[in-house]
């Protein structure tokens, strides 16, 4: 498989993915975009939510212009720093659905980024709530339901709490 065809097929999943779970969530609740990278998803997001609020996570702003949240719906910092301030702002079991689209290059780093992470968002998902994440995490509470969807094991990872 080429480095284009990788590409296309994390993409396609991303989107179907996303695409799935907003019609799968809860009505009341809020949403994350937790790495807001070049603002791809958010967007995407937002369009399928539009009535939602959705909040985004990022430590170094790189969106493109027209997918950067209004100010109060932008967390800017470290997630171990903004993650926790959130938390304590509008409480644990407020978030219907979270999007987590963080990882690098190191996947050993990628690991230990998930493995602090996991925590931090398991306590955020409502009851029903999903994360949806390009990577493995460790959330007891949750159901890996990642085998359910029509996306290749471990491409993407999906759970429900």
């Amino acid at each position: 498989m080429t480095r284009l065809d990788s590409v296309i097929r994390r993409l396609t999943a991303q989107r179907d993915l996303l695409d799935w779970a907003t019609r799968e969530i809860d009505a009341h609740g809020l949403v994350l975009e937790v790495g807001l990278g070049n603002g791809r998803t958010y967007d995407h997001l937002r369009s399928r939510l539009p009535n939602r609020e959705i909040y985004a996570f990022e430590r170094a702003l790189a969106a493109h212009p027209d997918c950067i949240p209004p100010e109060k719906y932008l967390m800017m910092g470290d997630v171990f720093e903004t993650l926790p301030m959130f938390t304590e702002r509008f409480g644990a079991g407020s978030v219907a659905l979270a999007h987590v689209d963080i990882g690098t290059g190191d996947e050993e780093a990628n690991r230990q980024l998930a493995k602090r992470l996991s925590p931090l968002l398991e306590n955020l998902l409502q009851r029903g709530g999903l994360l949806v994440a390009d990577r493995a995490f460790d959330l007891p509470n949750c159901t890996d339901i990642s085998s359910q969807t029509n996306v290749a094991e471990g491409r993407y990872f999906v759970y429900r709490r």
